[in-house]
């Protein structure tokens, strides 16, 4: 699945939700300086944010045809896997993945993140976590089920996406930034939003999730049609409430496996 989201790079970079300016803001002020690394930074949706707030962005991602994206909007982009990527004695002041950390081995992506930041640089993992209406969710999930009865993922999980759901993962970064002695004690942010999806913009969207980034196209129509169903029978229009939560913790001084600062 992590391979499947550069099959329509171009749709992804168009449909997905952005992410809040508070969450923005707040990571660009805590970090020493402007040096910023987007780990798995896919088209570069969040590092053209960053640019904008003005750091200077630089982009990892192990998708070329994502990464080819980012380059047309001017993010410069190394193709690599986070994890094995050479910084080449680069450093910055703040590492960010936004919808990504959970594809990246937590604790070799803290000790990579460690490397390449410097003392007092901050490292923030971040997540749009949305909840559908419960208008739109109930059809869409009756859907996944007819046209994917062998699906090893509940479409239930897609549509009712609770914080809570995502505290394991969270607590994972957490443990794992814990593993390299190189970070302060992890914080937990939260920033609550909405964004109004006509039914155009969220059939565009779909598509890119990762439950169906691998489905053939006709089966793929069947929930679309089903969705567009549901989006109509609400006005043609419906609002999304989201929480973008982060796990950040800035990098301390520590000494550790032999390494140096």
């Amino acid at each position: 699945m992590a391979e499947s989201f550069g099959t329509d790079a171009e749709r992804y970079d168009r449909a997905r939700p952005r992410y809040p300016e508070a969450l923005v803001e707040r990571i660009a002020a805590a970090a020493p300086g402007p040096d910023l690394l987007d780990a798995g930074c896919g088209t570069g949706i969040a590092a053209r944010q960053f640019q904008a707030a003005g750091c200077r962005v630089l982009g990892v991602e192990p998708d070329a045809r994502m990464a080819a994206v980012a380059r047309q909007f001017g993010i410069e982009t190394d193709v690599a896997k986070f994890e094995e990527w050479d910084p080449e004695g680069r450093q910055f002041d703040a590492v960010v993945a936004g919808q990504a950390w959970h594809w990246i081995d937590p604790v070799a992506g803290a000790h990579k993140a460690r490397e390449v930041l410097r003392p007092g640089g901050l490292l923030a993992a971040f997540w749009n976590v949305f909840q559908f209406p419960s208008g739109i969710a109930e059809p869409i999930v009756e859907a996944c089920r007819r046209v994917m009865p062998d699906s090893p993922v509940d479409p239930r999980a897609m549509t009712n996406q609770g914080v809570e759901v995502y505290a394991p993962m969270l607590a994972k970064v957490a443990d794992g930034l814990g593993e390299t002695g190189g970070f302060g004690e992890p914080e937990q942010w939260r920033f609550e939003w909405e964004w109004s999806y006509t039914c155009d913009a969220w059939l565009d969207q779909m598509p890119t999730f990762g439950l169906f980034t691998r489905l053939p196209q006709e089966r793929m129509g069947e929930i679309l049609e089903a969705a567009g169903a549901a989006v109509d029978a609400m006005g043609g229009s419906f609002t999304m409430r989201y929480t973008t939560v982060a796990v950040a913790a800035t990098r301390t001084g520590t000494v550790r496996d032999g390494d140096g600062d």
